[in-house]
C-alpha cells in the first residue's frame, strides 16, 4: 500500500483493492476523472470521494472531517498506483496509447527523472503489464494529454532541456571533462560552472554528461558514476557520514553527486529502520479518528510525591533513600511517582507512537526513500522513548526495594539492582496497560521471577518444590494475586515457588502439604498435618491463615494495586 496522507483515504483504498476484480479497473478510472476536478485549494469530504469512485452515497453515519484538495490529489494518485497493483492489467487492454517510462521521456525528449517530476505534479499513472509479461509504471495518452494541457510552460521548459546542437553538446563534454580530470570536481560543481559559461540551466548540464556516460561508458567523464556502488562503499559513505563528514566531502572523495551520497544515505536509514525491532501492545483506540488528539493530548506527567506508595515497594511521601547507595540511586528516590492515570497515559503514548512509526517506516519505498519520512519516524522512535525513560525513571526504586530482600545470597545489593533494571526494562515492553492492573504488580513478578533464576539461595529453595497441578491456583486465590487473564499456569507457578521461600519452614511446609505442591503432589487434611507436627488442627489453620498473610505484605504493592 502506498502512503496516504489522508486515514479515510487508506481505508478506502483497502477496501477497494479487495473488493471484485471486475470492479478495480473502473475504480482506478474514476479516480484519475475525480483527480480532473480536485482543486487543491479547497476541502472535500470522504463521503464526497466514495461516491464518486463506488457510487455509494454512505447514508446514516456521522460526517468525517473534510480533507484538503492538495492532499486528496495525492491519495488519489497513490490509490491508482494501488489498485492496478492488487491484479494484473494489460496494458494492450486499453483502446489507446500506452506508455511506459522510457517510452514518454523518449516522446518528450527529456529525462526519466523529469518524468518522475511529472508525476509528482500530478501526471496520473498506473501499474499495467506489457507484453513482456512485466508490470511497469505506465501513463495513457489521454493522461498525457490533459497533463500537458494544464503544464504546458513546464513540460515546454523540460523539452527545452535536451534540444542541443551537436556542437553545444560537444562543447559541454570538452569543458567537462577538462574540470573532472584537472580540478577534480564533482558532476554537480561541473554542471554549476559549466551553466554559467554556456547560459544553459544545470540540469540540461547534468543530464548531458550523464546520458553520454551511459551510452559511452569507455569515454564516460565520470566513469565511477556508470556503475553502482558496492555494499562496503555503502557502508563506508554512511560510516564516514556519522563521524561527521559532510556530504560534499563525500561526493568528492567517491566521485560521485552530491544528490547520489544523499540517496545512498537515506536508502541506508531506511534499511536500518527496516531492520530494527518495533514491538507494540496494540490497542483498537490507536485506530480511531481522533487517536492523536486524545493520546498524543493526553496529560503524561506525574502528579507528585504520593502520600501512599502507588509503586511496589515505593516509598512514601518524605522516605528517605536506604543508607549505602550511591548518588545516582539516591536520586530515584526525588523522581515523583506516577498516579494510575498518568502511568496508564504514559503506557498508551509508548505505544501509540510506535505503532505509529512501525505503521509509517512499512510504508517507505525503497526505490523512492523520501527524508521527510525517515525523519518521521525517527522522530516518533525517539518519543517513545523518552517516554519509557520517564516509566523506568518512576519505577527504578522498586527494582531497589525486591533487591533488598534479596541480599542473603553471594550477590551483593548493586549486582541484584542492575540485573533488576534489566528485568523492569523487558517489562514495560511487554506490559499491557488496557487490562486495568498497575505497572508495578506486572513488574514485580517479572523481577523475582528473574531472581529466582539468578540468586542460588532461591534456586535451590525453588529446587525443593516441583509445584504441578491446580492446586497453585488455590495458593494464587488465598494471597489474592492471581489474574487468569495475566499468567499462565508455568508462570504463575514459578512465581508462587519465590515467594514461598521466605516463609519459615513450618509455614513452608503447611502450604506445601496441604496444597500438594511437592512432587508427589499429595494434598493433605489439616487433621494430617497436626498429627505430623504435634498441633491441633485449628493451630495448622491458623499457621496457613497467617503464612498467607505473611505473604501477602511481603507483596503488599501487587495486593494493594490489585484490591484497589
Amino acid at each position: 500500500m502506498g502512503h496516504y496522507r489522508n486515514k479515510p483515504m487508506e481505508n478506502l483504498a483497502a477496501e477497494l483493492t479487495a473488493g471484485l476484480k471486475r470492479l478495480r479497473r473502473g475504480y482506478v478510472d474514476a479516480a484519475e476523472a475525480l483527480l480532473a476536478i480536485v482543486a487543491p485549494d479547497k476541502d472535500y469530504p470522504p463521503e464526497f470521494v466514495i461516491y464518486r469512485l463506488t457510487g455509494y452515497r454512505p447514508r446514516g453515519e456521522a460526517p468525517s472531517a473534510a480533507m484538503s484538495g492538495k492532499t486528496l490529489r495525492s491519495d488519489l494518485l497513490e490509490l491508482m498506483l494501488d489498485i492496478c497493483d492488487s491484479l494484473p492489467m494489460p496494458a494492450d487492454s486499453y483502446a489507446e496509447p500506452v506508455y511506459d517510462t522510457e517510452a514518454l521521456a523518449r516522446r518528450f525528449h527529456v529525462s526519466t527523472k523529469t518524468i518522475h517530476r511529472w508525476r509528482w505534479r500530478g501526471l496520473p499513472a498506473r501499474k499495467l503489464v506489457f507484453l513482456d509479461g512485466r508490470k511497469r509504471v505506465a501513463f495513457l495518452e489521454s493522461s498525457v494529454r490533459q497533463f500537458v494541457s494544464g503544464h504546458p510552460e513546464q513540460v515546454e521548459r523540460s523539452a527545452r532541456f535536451t534540444q542541443l546542437s551537436e556542437q553545444e553538446r560537444a562543447d559541454i563534454l570538452r569543458r567537462a571533462r577538462r574540470m573532472a580530470s584537472f580540478a577534480r570536481c564533482t558532476l554537480s560543481e561541473v554542471a554549476r560552472r559549466v551553466a554559467r559559461k554556456t547560459g544553459r540551466a544545470v540540469e540540461t548540464i547534468r543530464y548531458t554528461i550523464r546520458r553520454h556516460d551511459q551510452e559511452h561508458p569507455r569515454e564516460a567523464v565520470f566513469p565511477s558514476l556508470t556503475g553502482p556502488l558496492d555494499d562496503r562503499e555503502r557502508h563506508d559513505i554512511y560510516r564516514d557520514y556519522l563521524h561527521g563528514v559532510s556530504v560534499p566531502e563525500l561526493a568528492e572523495r567517491f566521485r560521485r553527486t552530491r544528490s547520489s551520497i544523499y540517496r545512498i544515505l537515506n536508502e541506508t536509514r531506511a534499511r536500518q529502520l527496516l531492520r530494527r525491532p518495533v514491538a507494540f501492545i496494540y490497542n483498537p483506540q490507536f485506530d480511531m479518528p481522533d487517536a492523536d488528539e486524545v493520546i498524543l493530548g493526553a496529560p503524561t506527567g506525574p502528579a507528585g510525591p504520593a502520600k501512599t506508595p502507588t509503586t511496589a515497594g515505593a516509598p512514601g511521601d518524605g522516605e528517605r533513600a536506604p543508607r549505602g547507595l550511591p548518588a545516582y540511586l539516591r536520586a530515584l528516590y526525588e523522581v515523583p511517582l506516577l498516579g494510575a492515570e498518568e502511568e496508564r497515559n504514559l503506557f498508551r503514548l509508548y505505544n501509540y507512537l510506535k505503532y505509529k512509526a512501525d505503521h509509517l517506516r512499512r510504508h517507505i519505498d525503497m526505490k523512492a526513500v523520501r527524508t521527510a519520512d525517515l525523519r518521521d519516524v525517527e522522530q516518533l522512535l525517539l518519543r517513545a522513548n523518552v517516554a519509557k525513560n520517564q516509566i523506568i525513571r518512576a519505577n527504578l526504586r522498586l527494582v531497589v526495594s525486591i533487591a533488598k530482600r534479596h541480599l542473603a545470597g553471594p550477590l551483593g545489593l548493586f549486582e541484584l539492582i542492575s540485573d533488576g533494571n534489566v528485568s523492569l526494562m523487558a517489562a514495560v515492553e511487554k506490559f499491557d496497560y488496557s487490562r486495568g492492573n498497575r505497572f508495578s504488580t506486572y513488574a514485580s513478578w517479572a523481577i523475582m521471577r528473574n531472581f529466582a533464576r539468578t540468586v542460588p539461595r532461591e534456586q535451590h529453595q525453588l529446587a525443593r518444590f516441583a509445584t504441578g497441578g491446580e492446586e497453585i491456583l488455590d495458593v494464587a486465590a488465598g494471597m489474592r494475586l492471581y489474574d487468569p487473564t495475566r499468567f499462565s499456569l508455568p508462570e504463575l507457578r514459578e512465581s508462587i515457588d519465590v515467594v514461598l521461600a521466605q516463609l519459615t519452614p513450618r509455614e513452608r511446609t503447611i502450604l506445601v502439604d496441604h496444597y500438594g505442591l511437592d512432587s508427589e503432589g499429595n494434598a493433605k487434611t489439616f487433621d494430617q498435618l497436626g498429627h505430623h507436627l504435634g498441633l491441633s488442627k485449628e493451630r495448622v489453620r491458623q499457621i496457613e491463615l497467617e503464612a498467607l498473610d505473611k505473604l501477602r505484605r511481603i507483596l503488599h504493592p501487587q495486593r494493594a494495586d490489585l484490591m484497589s
